[in-house]
């Protein structure tokens, strides 16, 4: 061990401040003791930097891992995201493909129902028209009845009236 101070100039100075020989060099021993422990404890928890360098190369090596893991895991979560993608572009067709075959079938019935309503309106509007013709018929019939029944009326009258 390297003490980095002067042992010599510190037993010297304590003999100057009225310590004796003998009792500045236990001082000045039992302080280079004290420094000697703290430097163990203290190089104990400290690092080479040798071991520094390994110890950065495992984190590096770890972290290149991580990433590796997470390339791959992006790679499976971006594959089953696709194949998801591929189920719910199938199930949107099918259930387009329903939409548009009902759209046909309501269209189909409403053309339908609309046939037949206007099969119904010309339907009622014959029957209509044949029945104002027959009207029309009872009325010529009738205004001719009249209209000799009238003749009738006249001639007997003139008749009653001549004679």
């Amino acid at each position: 061990r390297k003490v980095f101070f002067d042992t010599h100039a510190l037993v010297c100075l304590l003999e100057e401040n009225g310590f004796t020989t003998q009792q500045s060099e236990v001082i000045v021993s039992a302080l280079v003791k004290i420094m000697n422990t703290n430097l163990d404890m203290i190089y104990k928890d400290m690092v080479t930097k040798v071991q520094q360098e390994i110890a950065l190369q495992q984190v590096m090596s770890h972290i290149g891992g991580v990433k590796k893991d997470m390339i791959i895991l992006e790679k499976s979560e971006f594959s089953t995201l696709r194949s998801e993608n591929e189920k719910i572009k199938l199930e949107l067709q099918q259930i387009k493909k329903q939409v548009m075959d009902e759209i046909t079938k309501v269209r189909a019935d409403n053309k339908l129902n609309l046939n037949l309503e206007k099969s119904r309106v010309k339907e009622l509007h014959a029957q209509q028209d044949r029945a104002l013709t027959q009207t029309d018929r009872k009325i010529d019939t009738e205004v001719a009845d009249l209209k000799t029944m009238l003749e009738t009326h006249k001639l007997d009258n003139i008749k009653y009236l001549a004679g």
